[in-house]
């Protein structure tokens, strides 16, 4: 695969064009789909090709192709190079990259157990034993459990003299309990909801997660949720738990902070953003907010993004102001900086674009106990249920799985609270946190799902925080 990527860079530079590159991509994913004891889906699946992006006059065209052989490949830079001339014969103005550091180097992600060498029993075992668990109560009538394994190898050329290659090994997986009774129904996850918690690694994430030891807790509570109170609708102070913090930052920075939404080169799949400018205030001082490529497990961790720059960390937001944004080559320059590291593409198929890396909220210095002590009447909320935020990052509402009353300063996790709901607006909101625990408590999780683009791109991300505390929030169950 290295000769097909020299040659093709090597055709693209006999071109008349200001900058070319190409990513060649071989991906292997399973997947496996369990449902009340038993396999619902197993599915292995193979995928290669070569993405060819040139730059005309400030102009990119991008084209693409599944096969490696040097005619087809030869076929797709022209292809690329007419609509990249097409778009400049139409266009006004055009984009300029960065100048960036070249480099040739080898990535490849630490895994301790290769997950695609591990037996499919193996992995079934796990499955079954937490099903035995779950669905030995009764009232639990459907239990869903799903894995997911992927290794990404990816070889990088540019014109420049870029010439990078990686591999990228993501691992993970969950299941969901329902629960019914006559008047209600329920579920509660593990990991995590929405497909369970994946992260950089390999099978070892899997056993890391301690999925039956953990099957006796989720079925408790599923059940103590059937019977759970609802939350009269009010103004409480609240602790959002890791998880759920994780989808906060997700749905109301993360996609906030992508210039190219910023600017209004990318809105027609889920909009723009309210953050169109550094130096605004986006949340109290507590705020502290980093993009880290470099980070251990997370999805949005590699050794070089899809612009072929380096990982790096970059502070986004501090003490609770905007300093800079998520950006690429051919966006940083329109606020004179350097890329931060965040171009990236979903597939050989897709054209790279601003995305999330890993979007991280600074643990701060309070014990978690401290938080709760400071609180009279509110409640702690965990696991993210669903999301509904404007096309500006501005206005949401969020759900979680579960609530536990917090009282005089105590968390009673025996008096749990169903179908909690909170809502804001995105600065008045980060302006109410007023505590974040310390790095003890700091945890990462993985967004296995965010979509964006025009044709949409399904990529992987995470976020990170610890705990944090927020004061008069809106809140209520459904």
């Amino acid at each position: 695969m290295k000769e097909i990527v020299k040659t093709a860079i090597d055709m693209i530079k006999r071109e008349n064009v200001d900058y070319g590159d190409i990513r060649l991509i071989n991906e292997e994913e399973e997947i496996i789909e369990y449902k009340n004891g038993e396999i619902e889906n197993i599915s292995h699946n193979l995928e290669i090709g070569i993405g060819i992006r040139v730059m005309y006059r400030g102009f990119w065209g991008f084209s693409s192709t599944s096969s490696l052989e040097i005619d087809s490949v030869y076929k797709t830079i022209k292809e690329a190079i007419e609509i990249a001339k097409a778009s400049y014969s139409i266009g006004k103005g055009g984009l300029k990259l960065t100048e960036e550091e070249v480099h040739i180097d080898e990535y490849i992600t630490n895994i301790q157990i290769d997950p695609f060498n591990v037996p499919l029993e193996e992995k079934l075992n796990i499955m079954e034993g937490v099903d035995k668990v779950l669905r030995s109560e009764s009232r639990i009538k459907l239990v869903e459990q799903y894995m997911n394994f992927i290794k990404t190898e990816k070889f990088f050329a540019s014109t420049e003299g870029a010439f990078i290659h990686q591999v990228i090994y993501h691992s993970g997986g969950g299941y969901t309990a329902y629960a019914f009774s006559d008047e209600d129904f329920q579920f509660r996850s593990y990991p995590a909801s929405h497909g369970g918690d994946m992260k950089s690694g390999g099978f070892e994430v899997i056993l890391e997660q301690r999925w039956e030891d953990n099957a006796h807790i989720v079925r408790d509570e599923v059940l103590r949720l059937l019977s759970g109170k609802r939350i009269e609708k009010g103004e409480y102070d609240i602790i959002i738990g890791t998880h759920q913090m994780a989808l906060q930052i997700h749905e109301s920075v993360g996609h906030a902070l992508e210039l190219d939404r910023v600017l209004g080169l990318e809105a027609s799949y889920a909009g723009t953003s309210w953050a169109n400018s550094i130096g605004i205030k986006f949340g109290s001082e507590f705020m502290n907010i980093v993009q880290d490529g470099t980070i251990k497990g997370g999805l949005g961790t590699f050794g070089y993004d899809d612009d072929g720059v380096k990982a790096k960390r970059e502070i986004l937001i501090e003490n609770g102001i905007l300093v800079n944004y998520l950006s690429s080559r051919d966006s940083a320059g329109f606020i004179n900086k350097k890329s931060t590291g965040a171009s990236r593409a979903s597939s050989y198929r897709r054209m790279p674009i601003v995305r999330m890396t890993n979007v991280n909220l600074l643990p701060g210095d309070k014990e978690l106990e401290e938080l709760i002590s400071d609180i009279k009447d509110g409640f702690y909320l965990e696991t993210n249920k669903s999301w509904s935020i404007d096309q500006k990052r501005l206005n949401f509402q969020f759900s979680t799985e579960i609530a536990y009353k917090i009282k005089n300063g105590k968390l009673i996790k025996e008096e749990v609270y169903k179908n909690p709901v909170y809502y804001g607006i995105s600065p008045i909101f980060w302006s109410s946190l007023d505590g974040v625990a310390n790095e003890k408590y700091w945890k990462l999780w993985g967004v296995r799902n965010c979509g964006k683009g025009e044709p949409g791109q399904i990529m992987r991300v995470s976020h990170g925080s610890s705990p944090c505390r927020f004061r008069k929030v809106k809140l209520f169950s459904i």
